[in-house]
């Protein structure tokens, strides 16, 4: 058996997944941060100057990467609207792809539950 991710690992896991989308979707990269609890990881234009803050968040299976801290969610959504920078949230749950209650290991095959990067409304909630 290989050496166990450790949880900035995971992050660094999810995050590359969501960069990649990212780049296939055709955003500019203004910033990245992958440091844990450190927000947003990404900061990105589009082809028309429009800012994103992009939030990473990846959690263990069967955790469900979707959830997130609605409260934290409206301190953020502040901040992003003072910076005139939309929020986008990209959830992403990891998991042994042999035996779900391992961690996942470093060099192994892994599960990933992603549902794509969710743009975070700014008039919700």
């Amino acid at each position: 058996m290989g050496k166990p991710l450790t949880e900035q690992e995971l992050h660094n896991l999810a995050m590359n997944h969501v960069g990649k989308e990212l780049e296939e979707r055709g955003f500019e990269f203004i910033a990245v941060n992958s440091k844990l609890k450190k927000h947003p990881q990404f900061v990105c234009i589009d082809k028309n100057s429009q800012y994103f803050f992009v939030l990473v968040k990846a959690v263990l299976l069967p955790d469900n990467p979707n959830n997130y801290d609605v409260v934290w969610m409206e301190t953020f959504k502040n901040h992003a609207r003072d910076k005139d920078a939309k929020v986008l949230f990209a959830g992403v749950g990891l998991a042994n792809a042999k035996d779900r209650n391992l961690p996942v290991f470093l060099n192994e095959d892994y599960e990933m539950e992603y549902n794509g990067i969710q743009v975070i409304e700014e008039n919700l909630n």
